[in-house]
């Protein structure tokens, strides 16, 4: 059993609150969620700054290699969206030894 993490650090465009990032963060995640129902995410950090947002994506497969490749998509789809911009993607592998 292998588990996949990725973190993502976001900045966010022309965002002056909370709510407007809210509203910029809610339909990101819904749309990985969609795209890849297997997966869980969730917004994980920069809870505070109405700017910043750190998304975090975990998988579990029987295969590293199917891992890494749900989680590169999924930095992909994130990196390619117009009104963000993806300052840094994490990746972590686990497996049942570590």
């Amino acid at each position: 059993m292998y588990v996949g993490a990725l973190t993502l650090d976001i900045l966010l465009g022309d965002v002056r609150s909370l709510k407007q990032k809210r509203s910029v963060v809610r339909p990101l995640i819904a749309e990985l969620q969609r795209r890849y129902p297997s997966i869980a995410v969730a917004e994980t950090g920069h809870l505070d700054l109405h700017r910043r947002a750190e998304v975090g994506v975990a998988v579990v497969s029987a295969s590293a290699g199917n891992c890494q490749e749900v989680l590169d998509a999924c930095e992909r789809m994130v990196a390619f969206r117009p009104e963000i911009e993806l300052l840094s993607a994490r990746h972590r592998l686990y497996n049942d030894e570590d």
